[in-house]
């Protein structure tokens, strides 16, 4: 999503500028080609020499720098971005935006370019919860410009309260959701199912089973880094709440099927990743079953739980994955889920293989379609995994009918 974008990084005087090279190192492990355009301020704080050795490029610090290949037009830089940043951003940068001035090699940039603005405020929470700061981010929220609210935690004055800058991932996501706004899957809402559902035998104990939710998460964000609106239904998982995707979590199966009808009655995609248990207690105890009347032994009555691909219908294309261990993965999955549950696309793996299997950042999947065709996909991330089914599926909705 990152590669070989234009990212223009506007470093301003914070004391958080040092996050900003963090921030800058990140951008181009991901692939993107980092500007950097300091403020004098900035260079109180920290180094431009410091952004030159991250990113390999000339830091732009002065509009008149002879020496600098910005210097013959102020603007070169802003028509180079594909994004510009400005992370720290100081209540003063905010005010210089929001006013339109541009007396600086920044201020000019973010005035010049025609590419969308993301800010990440970081001052003393006074500072920026003064009336006046806040009119300015209004002013710029109007315009367009993307803000990324200041977490809540200890600031460099002792103090507490909300004014620290973003966490540097939650910057890199909002970058790549900016740049994904026209991305293949723009405009498409897809509902992901994540993780393996819990069954309950009483209020302590529960059916379960070994998924971390990975691979889910991995197409959620995927679809989300392609300017798709995703809803990720998802079973308890390890895993933080993805940024900029809407979370609905869920325990049980019966909670998943009820959630994915609600959310697949707008949905131009359904894919199912969740592990969802086959089985559920007939009668969960209300109580903790005791060692004392459970005795030596435990004999639980199991019921089929609802099988929520196959009952979730509608004008939208269905994708499920078969985590299938043994020699006839291919055979069960393409009886057991592409034609029994009449699917678009299926995604099967074998779960007993030690890097492909559950709890690990790897898969290895073979992706068949209705039409009988495979593709065998080597071992890669689980993000280059949803990326690939992923170009699966633009290619179904390209070819979809209405009805």
């Amino acid at each position: 999503m990152l590669t070989d974008k234009t990212i223009v990084l506007g470093i301003t005087g914070s004391i958080a500028a040092y996050k900003g090279a963090d921030l800058a190192s990140k951008l181009v492990q991901a692939g993107a080609k980092v500007r950097v355009a300091m403020t004098k301020s900035a260079a109180e704080f920290i180094s431009p020499l410091t952004f030159r050795s991250l990113t390999g490029n000339v830091v732009a610090t002065d509009m008149f720098e002879l020496t600098s290949e910005f210097s013959i037009e102020h603007v070169a830089l802003a028509e180079a971005a594909d994004a510009v940043v400005i992370a720290p951003a100081t209540a003063n940068i905010i005010a210089k935006v929001a006013a339109g001035m541009a007396d600086d090699i920044l201020s000019c940039t973010v005035l010049a370019t025609k590419a969308p603005v993301i800010i990440a405020p970081a001052m003393h929470t006074a500072m920026f919860q003064s009336p006046v700061t806040q009119e300015n981010l209004a002013k710029l929220k109007a315009r367009g410009i993307i803000i990324i609210d200041p977490g809540y935690g200890r600031l460099a004055s002792g103090g507490v309260g909300q004014g620290r800058l973003a966490e540097v991932e939650k910057i890199i996501v909002t970058i790549k959701q900016v740049l994904g706004r026209n991305g293949d899957l723009a405009g498409k809402r897809i509902v992901v199912t994540a993780g393996g559902t819990r069954e309950a035998i009483d209020p302590v104990r529960f059916i379960g089973n070994r998924s971390s939710g990975k691979m889910g998460y991995a197409v959620a964000e995927a679809a989300r880094d392609r300017g798709a609106e995703v809803t990720l239904i998802t079973a308890p998982t390890a895993l933080a709440d993805p940024v900029g995707i809407e979370v609905v979590h869920i325990t049980s199966a019966v909670q998943m099927k009820e959630a994915v009808v609600k959310a697949t009655a707008r949905a131009d995609v359904l894919i199912m990743a969740a592990a969802v248990a086959d089985y559920q207690p007939k009668s969960p105890a209300t109580g903790k079953i005791k060692k004392a009347v459970a005795g030596a032994e435990l004999t639980l009555e199991l019921v089929r739980t609802p099988d929520v691909l196959a009952e979730a219908r509608g004008n939208f294309i269905r994708v499920g994955f078969a985590a299938e261990s043994g020699e006839r993965l291919l055979e069960h999955a393409r009886k057991d889920e592409l034609d029994k549950k009449q699917l678009d696309l299926v995604a099967a793996n074998d779960i007993s293989a030690p890097d492909s299997g559950f709890d690990v950042d790897t898969n290895r999947v073979i992706l068949i379609d209705k039409q009988g065709k495979t593709e065998e996909l080597p071992l890669m991330t689980k993000r280059d995994v949803a990326d690939r089914l992923l170009d699966r599926v633009v290619g179904l909705l390209a070819g979809r009918v209405l009805k």
